[in-house]
């Protein structure tokens, strides 16, 4: 070979440079307008699309210094982990999922709780991690709802729960679904002291946590285009074999059919829960 072939023309590379993984996280684009936006942009506008107002999944730390004033939120029972009750194995052990789970997010379960200050206003707050197994609901997401509503009704404070789940976790069977009843029991005793709870459903919100305390809320708020129901729309359309409405199960549809009752976009969800909360002391 001769030796001119074992050159390097300079500044010209045979192949293109491979993007850096840290370069690719810079951009990404939006679901809804396919505008391509700049991350940083993107976290500083509280995860919606400046574009279009899409909103974005937003992290449950970042919900919690949405929805409370400055270092305000102190949270609770940091040491609850889940267990593996019935040995559950599908292709990997569910001890694994979980232990992959906690590796990813950082977090323990898929809910965090605790208590903070709205506008001044002591408040009971806790919030799903949906990228914890998609946000699923097992024993210790259930133990976590449930003392949030314990915490409210012995300090009479209002209570918030910020749900975006796919639904009760299978890997825990009964014990997961059991769940449903204790979160449901636990408002109930609110309810009857009239302090107030507000439901915020993000997208997704579905299965067994929209079928229990998502939907009982005082005040049933959801964020602009979640998909918020119990069976999905593919599954219930394969059922009854129709085709279900433009938008089914989506927030304006259920605002039109009177299933909640506001959307709120980020921006004013703060302002909004302490102006109701004020309303709501002043009735009781």
């Amino acid at each position: 070979m001769s030796w001119i072939n074992e050159l390097k023309s300079p500044g010209i590379q045979s192949k293109a440079p491979v993007e850096s993984k840290a370069a690719a996280n810079l951009w990404t684009k939006c679901v809804d307008c396919q505008a391509i936006l700049y991350r940083i942009e993107i976290e500083r506008g509280r995860f919606v699309c400046p574009k279009c107002d899409y909103h974005f999944p937003m992290p449950a730390r970042d919900r919690v210094a949405l929805l409370t004033d400055e270092g305000s939120f102190v949270e609770k029972d940091m040491d609850l982990f889940p267990v593996n009750p019935l040995g559950f194995v599908d292709q990997i052990s569910y001890s694994d999922r979980v232990a992959n789970a906690q590796k990813k997010t950082g977090e323990n379960d898929a809910a965090i709780w605790g208590e903070g200050l709205c506008e001044e206003i002591p408040v009971s707050l806790s919030v799903f991690v949906f990228d914890f197994m998609g946000g699923s609901m097992g024993s210790v997401v259930g133990e976590k709802i449930t003392r949030c509503f314990e915490n409210s009704f012995e300090k009479r404070i209002p209570a918030i729960v910020v749900s975006s789940s796919g639904g009760a976790r299978m890997q825990e069977g009964i014990h997961s679904l059991m769940q449903m009843v204790k979160t449901c029991a636990a408002l109930q005793k609110m309810k009857r002291e009239g302090i107030p709870y507000i439901s915020l459903m993000a997208h997704p919100t579905t299965g067994g946590v929209a079928a229990s305390f998502s939907m009982l809320g005082d005040i049933a708020v959801a964020e602009p285009g979640a998909l918020i129901g119990f069976a999905g729309p593919r599954v219930i359309e394969q059922t009854i074999r129709q085709k279900l409405p433009e938008g089914f199960q989506r927030a304006p549809f259920l605002m039109d059919h009177g299933m909640i009752d506001m959307i709120l976009t980020r921006k004013d969800q703060k302002k909004t829960f302490a102006r109701l909360f004020r309303l709501l002391s002043k009735s009781s």
